[in-house]
C-alpha cells in the first residue's frame, strides 16, 4: 500500500513511525514532515490545507490511503472533498467529515451535542460580542475559578482558567475583541471541574470502535502545573487511576452515546475521537472532544499498541473494525517535550541541536525540527521541538529512561519540565 500522512508534528512522527512497521505497507509520504519523519518514510512538500494539490499528490503517487494527523484540515473539510471530487473519490481518508470534526472545531457545537444526547459535561453558556453583560452575570453566578474558552481552533491555547472575577471579564472582552483571532469570535464560559484529569481515545469506523491507551497529559508549562497553557509538556500511559470499572462507565455514559449521537446526526465519522476527561469521586465529564489524536499523547499511546495501525486503517475505511480487538501492551510509557526557550510566547527557531546521534535507551519523536538544506545538521523548527519517549516496567523505570535520553542532546535554550508523572507516583 500507498499511504499519505499530513502533518509535521510529535503526532505525525510517531503515526509515521507506527505505520512504517506494518508489512502491508509499500511507501509512506509525509506532508510536510519533520527531520525525524524522514527516517521512517519520504518527506514531502504539501500544504495540508491547499486539498487540490494534496489530491493531485495521492492521485499522482497511486495513494491507498490518506491519514489526516491534525485537526486544522478536518475542520476545513479535507474529507468531504476527497469525497466531492470523482478522480480521488476512491481513495479513503482516516478522518472524520466537517461536519463530525466540528466537535472540535466548535466548543459551542460540541456542549450543544453533549446536551442533547445526555453526555456528562459541565454546565456552561456561550457569548458573542455585544453580549458582554450577560456574560458578566452568568461569571457572578458561577464560583472561581473561571473556565472562558475560544469557541473555535486556537492551537491548544484558546483556554484560560482564571481566578480573579475581574480578571475573567476583562479576559473575555480581550478573547471577543480577537485576542486568538476568528476563534474567540464566541466564548464558552464554564463552571470549573474539579478532579483528575485523563485523556481516553476510540478509533471508529461511524459504527464500531476499538478502544486504545488511555493517557494523562501535562499542558501547563512550569512545572507543578503552573504558567501558561502549551500544546502539552509530556504524557503518561497507562494512568495508575484508571481501573476497568472507570472505564467501563465512561464507554457506557460518554463514548458509545457519543458515537451513536454521530450516527444519529447523520454525521459520517471514520477517524479517532479524543476524549479529554475529568474525573471526580469515580464519575467522568467530558472537558473537551478532539477529532484526532493528542500530542503528545500520541508519543505514548503508539508504543503500548501492538496491532498492526495499518490494518486497523483499512478496517476503519471499509466499516470492519468490528472484527478487530486493540492488543495493549502492559509496559508504561512516559514522553517528556522539550521546548525552545519563551515558548509558548516568542521563541527562536533555527538552533542547531546536538546529540541525537547517541544512542537512545528510548524512543525520539521529532516535533519541530527540519534538516539544514547544506549542512544535514537538525534544527529547532518550532516551540515544542522534541518528545522523549521511554518505556518500562513501571512509571518510575519509564520516566528515568525518558529524562537519560534527554541529557544526552543540547540546543542554546532548551526547556523542558521535570516533574512529568511525578503526580502519579
Amino acid at each position: 500500500m500507498n499511504v499519505l500522512l499530513l502533518g509535521s508534528g510529535g503526532r505525525e512522527h510517531a503515526l509515521a513511525w507506527k505505520i512504517s512497521q506494518s508489512p502491508l505497507l509499500n511507501k509512506l509520504f509525509i506532508a510536510p514532515g519533520n527531520a525525524g519523519t524522514a527516517f521512517v518514510g519520504a518527506n514531502v512538500e504539501l500544504n495540508p490545507l491547499v486539498f487540490e494539490t494534496v489530491g493531485h499528490f495521492a492521485l499522482q503517487q497511486n495513494i491507498d490511503l490518506v491519514i489526516v494527523g491534525p485537526e486544522d484540515p478536518l475542520v476545513l473539510g479535507i474529507v468531504d472533498y476527497f469525497e466531492a471530487t470523482a478522480e480521488i473519490a476512491h481513495i479513503p481518508v482516516i478522518g472524520p467529515t466537517k461536519a463530525g470534526a466540528m466537535l472540535e472545531g466548535s466548543k459551542d457545537f460540541s456542549k450543544i451535542f453533549m446536551q442533547k444526547y445526555q453526555i456528562p459535561t459541565a454546565a456552561y453558556q456561550t457569548f458573542s460580542k455585544g453580549e458582554e453583560e450577560n456574560a458578566d452575570k452568568f461569571i457572578n453566578k458561577l464560583p472561581p475559578p473561571y473556565v472562558l474558552k475560544a469557541d473555535g481552533l486556537a492551537a491548544g491555547k484558546g483556554v484560560l482558567i482564571l481566578d480573579d472575577k475581574k480578571l475573567a471579564k476583562s479576559a473575555l472582552r480581550e478573547m471577543l475583541d480577537g485576542k486568538f483571532g476568528l476563534a474567540g469570535n464566541k466564548v464558552v464560559i464554564e463552571e470549573f471541574l474539579l478532579g483528575m484529569e485523563v485523556s481516553v481515545f476510540v478509533l471508529t469506523d461511524g459504527k464500531n470502535y476499538i478502544l486504545l491507551p488511555e493517557a494523562k497529559d501535562y499542558k501547563r508549562i512550569g512545572e507543578f502545573d503552573t504558567g501558561l497553557n502549551t500544546g502539552g509538556m509530556g504524557a503518561v500511559s497507562p494512568v495508575p487511576f484508571m481501573t476497568p470499572e472507570l472505564m467501563v462507565k465512561i464507554e457506557r455514559k460518554i463514548i458509545r452515546p457519543t458515537i451513536e449521537g454521530l450516527q444519529a446526526e447523520g454525521i459520517k465519522y471514520k477517524g479517532f475521537i479524543f476524549f479529554g476527561l475529568m474525573i471526580n469521586d469515580g464519575e467522568p465529564n467530558v472537558i473537551e472532544y478532539n477529532c484526532r489524536m493528542g500530542d503528545p499523547e500520541t508519543e505514548v499511546v503508539m508504543p503500548r499498541l501492538e496491532n498492526d495501525l495499518l490494518e486497523l486503517f483499512m478496517a476503519t475505511s471499509k466499516n470492519e473494525l468490528g472484527r478487530h480487538v486493540a492488543h495493549i501492551d502492559s509496559d508504561t510509557a512516559t514522553t517528556v517535550m522539550v521546548v525552545s526557550g519563551g515558548y509558548p510566547e516568542k521563541y527562536r527557531k533555527n538552533i542547531e541541536i546536538s546529540g541525537l546521534n547517541e544512542d537512545m535507551e528510548g524512543l525520539v519523536f521529532h516535533a519541530g525540527t527540519r534538516r539544514h538544506e547544506e549542512s544535514d545538521a537538525i534544527l529547532t523548527n518550532g516551540g515544542r521541538v522534541l518528545a522523549f519517549t521511554g518505556i518500562g516496567e513501571n512509571l518510575k523505570d519509564a520516566l528515568k529512561m525518558s529524562y537519560n535520553d534527554i541529557k544526552k542532546i543540547c540546543f542554546d535554550g532548551m526547556y523542558f519540565r521535570k516533574d512529568i508523572g511525578e503526580d502519579l507516583m
